[in-house]
């Protein structure tokens, strides 16, 4: 793609996003939500692959459905109580549509089905956009609305989605797949706790953002796509295999690392807002994704390259790709636990 036509792009997805940070009226939001979807989709299209242009026409279609939901819901509400404001969102009909159009944006469950197939269709870098700051305009508007909603939606939504991203995520070979499980999941606990503490779904939101960065980015570096040619990772790159092992339990909420401090935090704020059974419901989900991330770990550490790949061999050139990003980002997605007591003064 033109270097300035990408320039444009990324400038709009910008545009679009702080636009929807920015504004208290619901036409702006929904506007800088629109900015985004219009941005994005020529970065999704331009490999010009029929799985890329299906993927993007089918993010094309959810995202205009719940941005015609959230501007039929904003309408209502200003019908029925004059007010435009993001904050005066008072009728039920029109906090629970407003919700359920947030959820599809999103690609929370139950309206999750479009994610791991449009993941799946774009490549790597696209995906890391797609999967870390397209969630931010919506995630704004979530929390800006999240005190006028029904609590028991919220949870029930946080739950249903952690189940479904551990449940669907087991018998994927496809990595971009899995990650996208990976998301519905982690979604789901920022959901969860999103009207008790929303202090608690932005410290979620940002360890998820480095850690899925971290992720998508160490594939990207080793060139894999499956699971089979994750095997070749560690004749290509052992520090960076080991360190992408680290990084998959990091995102399963294993301690030591820096994954395990928002669902540690998460779980013992809801066994204060006494729903203890939610609280062991969700830790119980989260042993399902971290059946798939310890899947992964085996492939990368434990398995030697198979005879019967049928992915190109890489071959051994000068290494020219930057890394400085990946090597910041795995830092922080391993070292951020220590910190928690500061974390927690501060929330």
């Amino acid at each position: 793609m033109n270097p300035y036509v990408l320039t444009i792009l990324l400038s709009s997805l910008g545009l679009g996003t702080v636009l929807t940070f920015a504004s208290s009226h619901w036409l702006l939001a929904w506007m800088g939500l629109e900015i985004n979807t219009l941005a994005i989709i020529p970065i999704m299209a331009q490999q010009h692959h029929p799985r890329a242009i299906e993927a993007t026409t089918k993010y094309f279609l959810t995202q205009a459905t719940a941005a015609a939901m959230i501007l039929f819901a904003s309408t209502t509400n200003a019908w029925l109580t004059g007010e435009w404001e993001i904050h005066q969102l008072s009728h039920p009909l029109a906090t629970t549509t407003v919700m359920l159009a947030l959820a599809l944006k999103l690609g929370l469950a139950p309206v999750h089905f479009w994610l791991p197939e449009v993941l799946q269709g774009l490549e790597l870098t696209t995906g890391l956009i797609l999967s870390t700051w397209q969630k931010l305009a919506p995630f704004a508007l979530m929390i800006q609305t999240a005190p006028t909603i029904n609590s028991s939606l919220l949870v029930a939504i946080g739950l249903l989605s952690t189940l479904v991203g551990g449940w669907g995520g087991l018998n994927q070979t496809q990595l971009r797949k899995i990650l996208a499980y990976s998301s519905i999941a982690h979604l789901g606990w920022m959901v969860l706790i999103l009207q008790f503490a929303p202090s608690l779904t932005l410290l979620s939101l940002s360890l998820y953002i480095i850690m899925t960065s971290s992720a998508f980015l160490t594939l990207k570096t080793n060139n894999a796509l499956t699971i089979n040619t994750l095997a070749t990772s560690w004749t290509k790159s052992p520090t960076l295999a080991a360190l992408a092992a680290l990084v998959l339990l990091s995102l399963g909420g294993l301690p030591p690392l820096s994954g395990f401090m928002p669902k540690w935090l998460i779980l013992q704020e809801l066994t204060k807002q006494g729903l203890p059974l939610s609280a062991t419901l969700a830790a119980m989900t989260a042993l399902l994704s971290l059946y798939f991330y310890l899947r992964l770990c085996y492939a990368l550490t434990l398995t030697i390259y198979p005879n019967t790949l049928t992915a190109t061999a890489p071959w051994r050139l000068n290494f020219t790709m930057i890394t400085l990003p990946l090597s910041i980002i795995t830092i922080l997605a391993l070292g951020l636990l220590p910190l928690t007591p500061a974390v927690t003064a501060m929330l």
